[in-house]
C-alpha cells in the first residue's frame, strides 16, 4: 500500500495475451520503433484529443524526464507544489532550472490560477499540474483546469498535465482541451491498467510540441514489447472493469476512513480521494511518519510511505497510503494501523520522532 500500484485489475485481461506473445517468442525481436500501431490508436482514442499525438516512452516517467531535458534550460523556473511527486522536481533540476513550490497543504489543497498567476516571474517556463495530485489526491474541477490552460497560454508558458491517475478521478478534465498549443499531457498504464512492472507510458501533445521532447528519446528500438502487448490488451478491454476497479477503490478508501476516524488525533486532509491514495496526517500526535513507516512494515508487513518522500515542508506530518488493493490487505491495514499507533504511544518521545 506504499507504491499507488493496481492489484483490482482481472488477471485475465493480460495473461492471454501475454502468453500468446510467449509462445510466438515476439522477445526475440525488436519491435516496432514508432510503438504498435493499434496501441498508440487506442490511446489517442482514450485521450480524445483531436490533433495532438500519442508518443511510447518506458513508463511515464521517462516522458517526464524527457520533457525537462528538451524544454527546460539553465536558470528557468517551473511553478509547482508542495507536496508533489517530487521526482518531476529533480528532473527540472538536472536541467539546471529550479521549480518554485506553492504550499498547498492548506484547503483547497492545489494549485489555484490565481496563485500561480502570482508565482510567474521573467525565468518562468513551465507550469506543472498533476492531476489528480500525488499525494494528496486531489483534483481539479473543470473551470480550474480551464482557468490554469488560459494562464499558460496567456503567458507563453508550457503546460505540463501529468494525467497518470485520470482514470480514477470523477469528471477529470484534460489541459489540453483548452491550451492544446501549450499543453504536453503525461499518460501511463502503470495505474489505471495495473502494468506498473511493465513500464509503459508516452506523451501527447501537438506535433511541433510533441517533436521538441520526442528528439530526446533514448528508446531508438522501442519500447518493451510485452510491455506494449500487455497495454493494448488492457486498453481494448477497459471499459468493461475500469468500473469495478474504481468502486472497489472507493470502498477502500472509506473503509480506511472509518479506521483513521477511530485513532485518536488522525486526521485526512483531502477525502474523498480523487485518485488511489491520500495521506494521513499525524501531527497532532508528535508520532513521526517514518516511525508509522517501519512499525508498520516489520511489525504487521504493511508498507505505507512516509511523507518524506513527497514533500519538503510537509513530510513530517503525514503517511501516504494507496488502496486500488484487495479488500483482504485493507483488513490487514485496519487491523495494523491502529495496533501501530498505540505501539508508538507508549514508546519514549525520542523512540517515536526523528
Amino acid at each position: 500500500m506504499s507504491q499507488n500500484t493496481n492489484h483490482l485489475v482481472p488477471p485475465a485481461v493480460v495473461r492471454g495475451a501475454l502468453d500468446e506473445a510467449i509462445r510466438e517468442r515476439r522477445y526475440e525481436g525488436y519491435p516496432l520503433a514508432t510503438g504498435d500501431p493499434e496501441l498508440l490508436d487506442l490511446v489517442a482514442r482514450d485521450f480524445g484529443l483531436g490533433g495532438a499525438r500519442p508518443f511510447l516512452t518506458g513508463g511515464g516517467t521517462e516522458a517526464l524526464y524527457m520533457t525537462a531535458r528538451a524544454l527546460l534550460e539553465p536558470g528557468d523556473e517551473v511553478v509547482a507544489s508542495d507536496p508533489s511527486y517530487l521526482i518531476i522536481h529533480r528532473f527540472v533540476e538536472l536541467a539546471g532550472a529550479r521549480t518554485r513550490n506553492l504550499d498547498i497543504y492548506a484547503p483547497p489543497f492545489r494549485l489555484t490560477a490565481e496563485r500561480i498567476l502570482e508565482a510567474i516571474g521573467p525565468r518562468t517556463k513551465m507550469i506543472l499540474l498533476i492531476d489528480p495530485l500525488n499525494p494528496l489526491g486531489s483534483g481539479y474541477p473543470r473551470d480550474e483546469v480551464r482557468a490554469i490552460a488560459e494562464v499558460a497560454h496567456d503567458h507563453h508558458l508550457t503546460l505540463l498535465n501529468d494525467v497518470t491517475y485520470r482514470d480514477f478521478s470523477d469528471g477529470h478534465a484534460l489541459a489540453a482541451e483548452f491550451a492544446p498549443e501549450e499543453t504536453l499531457t503525461v499518460w501511463s498504464v502503470s495505474k489505471n491498467c495495473g502494468l506498473a512492472g511493465l513500464r509503459v507510458g508516452g506523451l501527447i501533445a501537438r506535433p511541433d510540441l510533441l517533436a521538441k521532447v520526442s528528439r530526446f528519446n533514448t528508446n531508438d528500438l522501442g519500447v518493451n514489447i510485452l510491455a506494449q502487448v500487455a497495454a493494448r490488451a488492457a486498453l481494448r478491454t477497459k471499459l468493461s472493469w475500469i468500473g469495478e476497479v474504481v468502486r472497489q477503490t472507493r470502498a477502500n478508501g472509506e473503509r480506511i476512513r472509518e479506521v483513521v476516524n477511530g485513532v485518536a488525533g488522525m486526521s485526512l486532509p483531502v477525502f474523498p480521494s480523487r485518485a488511489n491514495m491520500m495521506v494521513i496526517d499525524l501531527g497532532a500526535t508528535g508520532i513521526s511518519p517514518e516511525a508509522v513507516q517501519e512499525e508498520m512494515l516489520h511489525a504487521h508487513g504493511v508498507f505505507v510511505r512516509a511523507g518524506n518522500y513527497l514533500s519538503p515542508m510537509h513530510g513530517s506530518r503525514f503517511v501516504r497510503v494507496s488502496f486500488s488493493n484487495p479488500p483482504a490487505d485493507i483488513d490487514r491495514f485496519a487491523r495494523a494501523f491502529p495496533a501501530t499507533i498505540d505501539a508508538l504511544r507508549t514508546q519514549p518521545l525520542a523512540a517515536r520522532t526523528p
